[in-house]
């Protein structure tokens, strides 16, 4: 309408007075011939062509993609988007977001002469042509992508996958459910409608369960206070020996005389709450710091937007909150044994679990998961090859190592083991934890 023409004028006159001003995008074909059919009618009236982001897959991998969209008023303040001007369109969440500066290109401009009313007079004085921007190669698998995006799906409740090199952080899948498609926005941020624009993978905080329990290994192994050969009898329970309800098995089982690897393999609560009294006994901050150093409780640094650093409880955290009146009791041998079996305060994201595990398996080198792989320009050739090196190695004894593969690799691969139903015919071998968390009010997940 004339109304809405008139203010569209003002408005964008004002935030670019040289500019031409935009009065609808994303036009049928109908209106585009129609205009230039009867250009006599419109004077001043143009059409012009847009190039725009395209998503073939639909909503495969949108989080690691992201989304763009129009630059914003904060946005133009800041230094890597200086040069910009109000319209132009940059990436706003993944990869589109981390790497904007390889993928947007620049602008084209034409300067053309004007009269005293700002009208142009129909001479051009100079013209640059828009530059295209390089090109990302991901490290992304296109079927692995596709069948862990297929699985979460197929739950009733939102969830997040993480598959990664072990050796290298090459993120070969990842992906978070509810998901979205990054050509269509609207409601993504509803947490009634599943929140799907979070990716849950590197911003989902939860208690990790039972997958905790490798973890809890090493400190153990590492502090002393446990070989692979200590056996630790699973009578069906264990007591605090402070008045409490005695902490018990999944399911009421006892498993009796066990060493690490056959603990790891059953999932053995008690020989892992037994763990965690034995390290609290010590005196150390063992089972913190090698959580720590392992990747949990801290961003992994991977290149993609967002991502949160979780909790990883301590004495010093908690006794801080007792002394400041936001909790009713210190840090307790109870803390610690909750933490042995990822309950208790623990945050943990999925990708920091994968970083975690992944120090176990590959020796020591605590990767950077990174999905990038190698910049292309707009011929093909490569610019830049985005291989980060580890954050760190840690030296872990290759003994416990090897202790705790080995009850990884049995939990998957041993009849007795908690994922066998799953894996015994696997094709290839498998090695594994799962991990059942009480996370209220959502029950255990």
């Amino acid at each position: 309408s004339p109304g809405k023409i008139n203010e569209q004028i003002r408005k964008q006159t004002k935030e670019l007075p040289a500019n031409p001003v935009t009065l609808k995008q994303d036009v049928n074909y109908d209106l585009v011939y129609y205009l230039r059919e009867n250009q006599e009618q419109y004077p001043g009236v143009a059409v012009q062509r847009l190039y725009v982001r395209n998503y073939p897959a639909g909503t495969l991998a949108a989080q690691i993609y992201g989304y763009v969209r129009e630059v914003t008023g904060p946005q133009l303040k800041e230094a890597r988007y200086q040069g910009l001007e109000p319209g132009d369109q940059v990436g706003q969440s993944g990869v589109e977001n981390t790497y904007d500066n390889v993928l947007r290109g620049t602008n084209g401009m034409s300067k053309v002469q004007v009269d005293a009313a700002g009208n142009p007079t129909g001479r051009v004085i100079s013209e640059t042509q828009p530059q295209p921007g390089d090109n990302l190669v991901l490290s992304i698998d296109r079927p692995v992508q596709q069948a862990g995006e297929a699985a979460i799906g197929s739950f009733s409740t939102p969830g997040a996958f993480v598959v990664m090199n072990a050796h290298n952080g090459d993120v070969l899948g990842l992906g978070s459910s509810p998901t979205f498609d990054p050509s269509i926005y609207t409601a993504l941020t509803d947490v009634d409608n599943g929140a799907p624009l979070s990716d849950r993978a590197i911003q989902g905080l939860y208690p990790t369960g039972s997958t905790f329990k490798p973890i809890t290994a090493i400190a153990a192994l590492e502090s002393g206070v446990l070989t692979p050969s200590t056996t630790i009898v699973d009578g069906g329970s264990f007591s605090l020996g402070d008045g409490t309800q005695p902490l018990t098995n999944a399911g009421g089982a006892a498993y009796g005389a066990l060493q690490l690897p056959q603990a790891l393999q059953v999932s053995s609560d008690v020989f892992f709450y037994n763990v965690g009294a034995m390290l609290f006994r010590d005196g150390g901050d063992a089972q913190q710091k090698w959580a720590y150093d392992l990747g949990i409780g801290h961003p992994t640094g991977i290149d993609l937007p967002g991502e949160v650093a979780g909790l990883l409880p301590t004495p010093e955290w908690r006794n801080q909150l007792f002394k400041d009146g936001d909790t009713d009791r210190p840090w307790t041998m109870g803390d610690n044994v909750n933490l042995a079996v990822g309950q208790g305060d623990l945050q943990a994201d999925p990708l920091q679990m994968a970083v975690a595990y992944a120090a176990i398996a590959n020796g020591g080198d605590v990767v950077r998961p990174h999905v990038g792989m190698e910049v292309q320009d707009p011929n093909g050739s490569v610019v830049q090859e985005i291989d980060p090196a580890p954050q760190r190695h840690l030296d872990i004894d290759p003994s416990y190592r090897s202790a705790i593969l080995e009850g990884l690799h049995a939990a998957a691969q041993e009849p007795s083991g908690t994922s066998y139903d799953v894996f015994a015919d696997f094709p290839v071998p498998m090695a594994g934890k799962t991990g059942t968390a009480e996370r209220p009010p959502m029950g255990d997940q």
